[in-house]
């Protein structure tokens, strides 16, 4: 139940950090309708700035025919019809540099629709539109071209040739335009117009040429060959690594009680000889399936490779490893300077806490003392600015870890304190008690206390609960806050000074002298171990009753954890001493006619001439 529960709150999380995530991974509908809109605008001013590239066009040819057809002695007209075909050639240059400008604003956004080749490999990429023609439509027609020409068993590379066509360059093979290079593209491929359509021309004519040659008779039975060789190779490896691990299988049985003996730690045997070596032919069976699926992987992209119309697929899954242990050594050369970071703050900390311990020591050890700070609170103060310095040093490290600012791990941390903060209310009711147990000194380690109705030495004491022993040898543990709720009585605490009072209450008749009865006790006292002479012991009458007198003996020890047995020696000495002195311990409420009866003092204690009492009767005259 505790782990559906679990589920049920970690769930709810799982979900909306996926969700979050595929929100940040997925472009948004808005920005696909602001890319759409500014690849809009562009259009049509590119269409603006070409109407007007035109017309400057027709206007430039109408003003050379012009001045070709003037004399040469109208030097002021030539003069103004230079000046406006001045004007012409800066608005010239300065369409150019819009269309740059327009050029370079979508060039972030803008991705382009590839000529994909005959291996899928792509061989141009097509940006802006060409008359009525959308990028994708020329794409289209390009690669369609291409893949004619490659059907062409007699091309030649000589024979694709660049020619001009008023403001365009056509890529034509046997009359034949292939793609056309205008204004525009040069300006994506950053280069001029000439030179593109030379490095189309280069590109097209070797990807005919490579496809013609990969895909000729001779070429393909080699290639075959090649596959053959590697799929026996395979073959042969896979087999040869199963009789390898096949051995070593064997080689381990055999050492079973020779050198391999089992593994044990002090007195406990974690693994016997047996288990040990079914443990180690398990690891040799994952290792070999381990092995022979590496081979394979890597005999795959070699056969992948042979072949052009699979080379993708080598390079893709040669990329499943090579591109997470790429992206594995940058990103540890990239957190570089933060593990050095992360390094050198541990490493102070660490000095920081011996540099505590050590103070805590020496306080400890009382060769430092501090006014008011007393030496038993050294231990617990140290634990709890070690619990400060540590949580310090997580919240100063915490930046520098990676992924700190991901929301998911945010996420995590938040939903882990949330679990500690309500799962460990009652244990944080009971650290808080321990520490103020501690500050307040109630008691010690050894002390013999009462908390509540319970006795004993206290044996164990730490954040959460103390432990007693009482005097029967019964371990009682008692929860801090049920401590800090009931009285302690201490008997240790003063007793090495000042002692602890020992007392004992007995009641005798009033037939008894006091001060004989006060004599009898303080010398059953003195003859007590573990009670001292000086201070004195004394007697206090503590009520006098309808049938007897309550006396209390009074004595001091710095022994209080032998209270059971002082009281013991103690009580068995105030009976000896009162029979020697010929007194009787009697029940309040006891009735005797002492004439005729025999004394309760014990035999072997009474004269020796004593002879039990006969009856005496008065006879009134």
């Amino acid at each position: 139940m505790k782990t559906l529960t679990n589920y049920a709150l970690v769930l709810p999380l799982f979900f909306f950090f996926s969700i979050v995530k595929a929100q940040d991974s997925i472009p948004s509908v808005a920005a696909i309708n602001q890319d759409s809109i500014r690849l809009e605008q562009y259009n049509t001013k590119i269409q603006i700035i070409e109407s007007q590239r035109v017309a400057d066009s027709i206007k430039k040819v109408e003003l050379l025919a012009e001045i070709q057809s003037l004399k040469t002695t109208d030097n002021l007209k030539k003069e103004t019809l230079q000046a406006q075909l001045d004007a012409i050639s800066a608005q010239e240059t300065e369409r150019l540099a819009a269309k740059k400008r327009e050029v370079e604003a979508l060039r972030a956004t803008s991705k382009g629709v590839p000529v994909m080749g005959f291996f899928k490999d792509t061989l141009l990429t097509i940006y802006s539109r060409l008359g009525s023609f959308s990028p994708e439509e020329r794409a289209k027609a390009v690669n369609q071209r291409i893949q004619n020409l490659a059907g062409l068993r007699d091309f030649s590379a000589d024979s694709l040739v660049i020619e001009s066509e008023y403001n365009i360059l056509n890529l034509v093979y046997s009359d034949q335009i292939i793609t056309s290079i205008s204004e525009e593209d040069a300006l994506w491929s950053k280069m001029n117009a000439a030179d593109l359509s030379v490095n189309y021309q280069k590109i097209i004519s070797t990807a005919v040429l490579n496809y013609q040659n990969e895909t000729n008779i001779i070429t393909l039975l080699k290639e075959f060959g090649l596959a053959l060789l590697v799929l026996i190779i395979t073959y042969f490896i896979i087999k040869y690594i199963f009789i390898a691990f096949r051995w070593s299988a064997i080689k381990i049985r055999a050492q079973e009680n020779k050198r391999i003996k089992g593994i044990k730690i002090k007195d406990y045997t974690l693994f016997d000889a047996s288990r040990q070596v079914a443990v180690l032919i398990n690891l040799n069976t994952v290792l070999k399936w381990l092995v022979v699926l590496s081979t394979v992987y890597i005999a795959l992209p070699i056969l992948f490779g042979i072949f052009p119309w699979t080379k993708d697929m080598a390079q893709t899954l040669f990329g499943y490893v090579l591109d997470p242990l790429k992206d594995i050594g940058l990103g540890l050369w990239n957190y570089l300077p933060n593990l050095i970071t992360v390094i050198v703050i541990i490493v102070v900390f660490r000095y920081v806490l011996k540099g505590l311990y050590f103070l805590k020591s020496e306080i400890q050890q009382e060769n430092l003392k501090l006014p008011g700070f007393y030496s038993d609170w050294a231990a617990p103060t140290y634990q709890i600015v070690k619990v400060l310095v540590f949580a310090f040093m997580i919240v100063v490290i915490f930046p520098y870890l990676p992924g700190s600012d991901s929301p998911v791990f945010q996420g995590v941390s938040v939903f882990l304190g949330f679990l500690f903060t309500f799962g460990s209310a009652g244990s944080l009711s009971n650290i808080i008690a321990g520490l103020v147990l501690t500050y307040m000194r109630l008691f010690k380690m050894g002390d013999r206390v009462k908390i509540g109705s319970i006795s004993g030495d206290v044996i164990e004491k730490n954040m959460l609960v103390t432990r007693v022993r009482t005097t029967k040898n019964e371990i009682i543990s008692i929860p801090n806050a049920t401590v800090m709720n009931s009285h302690t009585i201490n008997y240790s605490s003063d007793a090495p000074e000042k002692g602890l009072i020992m007392h004992s209450t007995i009641t005798i008749g009033y037939d008894i002298p006091w001060r004989k009865m006060e004599e009898v006790l303080i010398k059953a006292a003195l003859k007590t171990p573990l009670l001292l002479e000086d201070p004195a012991p004394f007697v206090l009458q503590t009520s006098l009753d309808d049938f007897y007198v309550s006396y209390q003996i009074n004595a001091y020890t710095r022994e209080p954890n032998k209270q059971a047995t002082i009281y013991s020696n103690l009580h068995a000495n105030i009976q000896d001493f009162c029979n020697e002195a010929g007194i009787e311990i009697m029940s309040p409420h006891y009735r005797a006619a002492r004439d005729g009866n025999q004394s309760t003092i014990p035999a072997d204690q009474l004269p020796k001439d004593y002879k039990a009492p006969s009856f005496m009767f008065k006879r009134e005259e």
